[in-house]
């Protein structure tokens, strides 16, 4: 709400765009897409979610989630209106939309926002569907949009920043799951840009490249001091660790313009 409606001027360029996409909408509707695209986009969302599951709930994920993000310390930070867990269930199950979605992009790897897409989208490519991915790209509003909101969490991702949580945070023999997981980011990277036949993320909108390019050079610094005070806050709990740690919260949401 503040990064759209924080200033009348933003505000009104806000509901202009809204409005006028509105409209746009209603008055010149897209034309609905062919049996063909929901064939292959059904396809798309089973293979996706069969690679999402394997993932999850393999045995040392949910370790390596603890350790490698700061998903339990959100839970005492006070941050939002319900607790970060519901009462029942220890597991990811136990755990809200919220405070699992933070938890990842606090630490640069977004990952519920791209994994097993990468999989999906690799299995069409090898089973020769990347002319109709393109073609869906190009002609289904709603693929378009889909692949635009993929396209600016991958921009925001950043395997190297999450790295560092895992070289600070992550026991030695859970270090292959976070090898494995920044691996997957890499492919989703590649396989998306090849669908959108560009040479790098953003390729299209400039400005919003370079807007993110800026912020990266405030929001990197705040990672690796995040890493650290997580590092410390988990040997020696401390009054002072945790307001410094709710500060990076603070400021890689700010940075990030993400939450959950």
């Amino acid at each position: 709400i503040q990064w759209k409606f924080g200033t009348p001027d933003i505000a009104v360029r806000s509901l202009e765009l809204y409005s006028t996409a509105t409209l746009e909408a209603t008055l010149t509707p897209p034309a609905a897409p062919s049996p063909a695209y929901r064939t292959r986009m059904d396809a798309l969302a089973a293979t996706a979610m069969t690679a999402y599951r394997e993932v999850t709930r393999a045995s040392r994920f949910v370790p390596y989630f603890r350790a490698a993000t700061p998903g339990i310390e959100l839970g005492s930070l006070q941050i939002g209106s319900r607790p970060a867990r519901r009462k029942s269930g220890d597991g990811l199950s136990g755990l809200r939309a919220i405070p699992w979605i933070f938890a990842w992009t606090q630490t640069r790897l977004l990952l519920p926002a791209w994994l097993g897409i990468e999989s999906a989208v690799q299995q069409a490519i090898d089973d020769g569907g990347l002319a109709e991915l393109r073609d869906m790209a190009a002609n289904w509003p709603f693929f378009q949009s889909t692949l635009s909101l993929l396209e600016l969490a991958l921009a925001k991702a950043d395997e190297r920043i999450a790295a560092r949580y895992d070289a600070l945070l992550t026991p030695t023999e859970l270090a292959e799951v976070g090898q494995g997981l920044r691996a997957r980011l890499q492919q989703m990277r590649s396989v998306l840009l090849e669908v959108l036949d560009q040479d790098e993320l953003l390729e299209a909108d400039p400005t919003l490249q370079r807007s993110l390019q800026l912020r990266r050079a405030y929001l990197d610094p705040i990672n690796l001091v995040q890493a650290e005070l997580l590092r410390r806050q988990r040997s020696a709990d401390d009054a002072q660790l945790q307001d410094a740690l709710l500060a990076t919260v603070n400021g890689i949401a700010a940075g990030l313009k993400n939450t959950g």
